[in-house]
Parts: C-alpha cells; structure tokens; sequence
C-alpha cells in the first residue's frame, strides 16, 4: 500500500439505519444519516491502527455523504479530497454500471505512488468487488491499469 500498488476502500463508520432520509441534500449534514459517536471513534481507531501498522499517510478521497467525509477526515491520515464517483447510489440503483465503471476508470488512470484510502458505501465497494463490507470494514484492491481492480484481502481494524 505505501507504494500506490493497492488501495484501501473503507465503508464509512458506523452510522445507524439505512438509506437517507427523505429530501436530505449534499452538503447539509442535518438532512442526512450520519456517524454515531460510537462510529466516530470507530473511525479514529482504524486510523490509529493504519497508522501503527506504519501508515502515517495517504491520500484520502471520499464521497461527498457527510458520514464518509466525517470518517475520512477522522483517520486522521491527510487531506481530504471529495470525490463524487465514490458517492453512494443506493437510492438510484440505475446509477450502479456508470459509476462503478467511473470508479474503476479513475482507479486506473491513478500514477501517484502515494497510499490511497477512499471512503465511500457498501453499495459502491459491492459493486466494485462482488465483497458485502460492514461499516468501517477495509477492502483492499490491487490496482491494474488494463482491467478492474483485484481483490486482496478485507480487514476490521475496529
């Protein structure tokens, strides 16, 4: 991972229920699920474990949902950078071939040698990976510039 080979997708904290409620809006956490504070210090305790299994930084990437962007700024591993082909499209399925192919098209165009952790949701890891994450649930790829990513291994570090 420290050398950019593999990249870790992270399904966000826990963060109770399912789904978002009726009418929530990007950009405005009161409208939206978000982190309990049990999923909250989830979130710092997988970025305290990356960090004691030597990895100090990365570069983080995260959906635009405020729960992944809470979860990806708590790791505590780097900036953020929002990046909306890791949004969730759980309430518009129809969304599921174009994204994950906008997915794995940016996941093979990457040359930085830099580790990468991107936090997005079960739906969008699943559909990459055929793997069903649970929250906070590490799943770790292998890059490949001439086919979809391989899957490496999962992990729970909380």
């Amino acid at each position: 991972m420290k050398r950019g080979e593999i990249v870790a997708l992270l399904r966000h904290a826990l963060a109770p229920g399912t789904g978002d409620p009726d009418g929530f809006r990007l950009g405005d956490c009161s409208t939206q699920r978000n982190l309990s504070p049990a999923g909250q210090d989830q979130a710092r305790a997988i970025g305290a474990r990356l960090r004691a299994l030597g990895l100090e930084r990365a570069e983080v990437f995260s959906s635009q949902w405020c729960r992944c962007l809470e979860t990806a700024r708590l790791l505590g591993l780097g900036e953020v950078e929002e990046l909306p082909a890791l949004n969730s499209f759980f309430a518009d399925p129809g969304q599921r071939s174009v994204q994950t192919r906008q997915l794995d098209t940016w996941l093979a165009a990457q040359t930085s040698a830099k580790p990468k952790v991107l936090v997005t949701h079960q739906v969008n890891i699943t559909a990459l990976t055929g793997i069903v994450p649970a929250s906070g649930e590490l799943v770790i790829v292998r890059r490949a510039s001439d086919a979809s990513p391989r899957l490496v291994a999962t992990a729970r570090l909380a």
